[in-house]
């Protein structure tokens, strides 16, 4: 009895000691400061106690920054993380694709009504509805404002978190959603179609007409909403994502990135040529495109156009476009990529982060520190493989990062 004792007080003693006590009574302050902002959103008293009341943070999600430990990362952002072909996988494009199939006849006048409002073809959105929720069967794992509370207060983009917080606080006292509903992946996204809290403020829309928004249980709305959404952002009716090429033997990788832009017919006349045959019309040779290769020299090679730029808003990852974008046709047509993906390592986050700090101290890359090998990183490194007379294939490897860590 007497070591039973002993050991519940120890346990009791641990407890008071756990540093997290401290951390979330922090917390909890720092969530009731909020309430003056949430106040002059138009957020009620009484929603603001109620949801916040016994609110905890979670301090498992990735993208921390927690004070005494390493940062979390974002081990669950498989854009970042995955080679092409394994993001890209070709059996789960065809499964979407056959599943979205049927979804368009089923929508048939959502979509028809959506491409006439917005200009957005119905593959598009519905491509977006597969990829992120899996046309709604994918249950959303956590609870969307603990995510956005624990995200605002030791997250690493605090500011736009602690606007998402309160958004999200407006939603429920709105009566926009119930907290049941109000489930989220780990960056804060809600409904079927993904939507930040301050993107359904600012996008969403009524398209079943029964006089609300509701990304969690009308298809149309979250469908029209997501194109609402493209079309605030530049979309162009009647304008491809992308046009699949196959580059010239002395194609510079380099030139890869959103700033080098030219008609697609100057393209073709470089060299670039459509793959199986396809036949571009004049209109279409007269649109601007960029070069993106998002596995170097090796694998498929594109001509990108501002609809691919407008997709990338919705998500910033070249790999997440890339999905939707081929979905999207994949759903009109059997015809995979031409080119197949070739590269089967990815670099870990934190060694293309030593990659980025490297070739800024070179003076070839002054965009953010992030861990991910986008476009602006895959050009930086090729201009250091010219530099440094290596093979410029413009795909970060562990041979390409000893070499820019030795360069002085």
């Amino acid at each position: 009895m007497m070591k039973s004792r002993l050991v519940w007080c120890a346990v009791l003693l641990l407890g008071m000691f756990q540093p997290a006590r401290a951390g979330d009574a922090a917390f909890t302050q720092f969530i009731a400061s909020l309430w003056p902002e949430a106040k002059e959103q138009g957020v009620s008293r009484a929603a603001f106690e109620t949801e916040t009341r016994g609110l905890e943070p979670d301090y498992k999600l990735p993208d921390l920054l927690l004070p005494g430990r390493p940062a979390t990362g974002a081990p669950a952002q498989a854009e970042f993380v995955q080679v092409p072909a394994d993001y890209i996988k070709d059996a789960s494009i065809a499964r979407l694709a056959a599943h979205g199939q049927k979804l368009i006849q089923q929508y048939r006048p959502a979509l028809a009504e959506i491409e006439r409002r917005f200009g957005v073809p119905g593959q598009i959105v519905l491509a977006i509805w597969g990829r992120e929720t899996d046309f709604g069967r994918y249950a959303l794992p956590y609870d969307a404002l603990r995510v956005l509370a624990t995200q605002a207060y030791v997250g690493r983009r605090k500011d736009q978190y602690r606007t998402e917080f309160i958004m999200a606080l407006k939603m429920l006292s709105d009566g926009v959603v119930t907290r049941r509903d109000l489930r989220a992946s780990w960056g804060g996204a809600v409904g079927l179609t993904q939507f930040l809290p301050s993107e359904y403020y600012k996008h969403g829309g009524d398209l079943d007409g029964d006089g609300k928004v509701d990304l969690w249980h009308s298809v149309p709305d979250a469908l029209g909403s997501a194109a609402k959404q493209l079309a605030n952002k530049g979309w162009q009716s009647g304008l491809r994502w992308a046009y699949e090429v196959k580059p010239p033997a002395n194609v510079d990788c380099t030139m890869g990135v959103p700033e080098v832009k030219k008609p697609i017919g100057d393209w073709l006349r470089a060299g670039f040529v459509p793959v199986r045959g396809q036949r571009l019309s004049a209109a279409e040779q007269q649109q601007p495109a960029s070069l993106l290769q998002p596995e170097g020299i090796y694998g498929p090679a594109f001509l990108t156009t501002a609809n691919y730029f407008v997709i990338k808003e919705y998500n910033f990852s070249d790999l997440y476009v890339l999905f939707v974008g081929h979905l999207a046709d994949r759903m009109s047509s059997q015809a995979g990529f031409a080119t197949p993906w070739s590269a089967s390592q990815q670099l870990r986050s934190k060694d293309v982060e030593a990659m980025q700090k490297g070739l800024t101290r070179l003076g070839l890359y002054a965009d953010k520190l992030d861990g991910k090998a986008g476009m602006q990183t895959r050009a930086a490194l090729g201009t250091f493989q010219k530099r440094a007379g290596l093979k410029v294939d413009c795909w970060p490897s562990e041979t390409v990062l000893q070499a820019i860590n030795a360069a002085r």
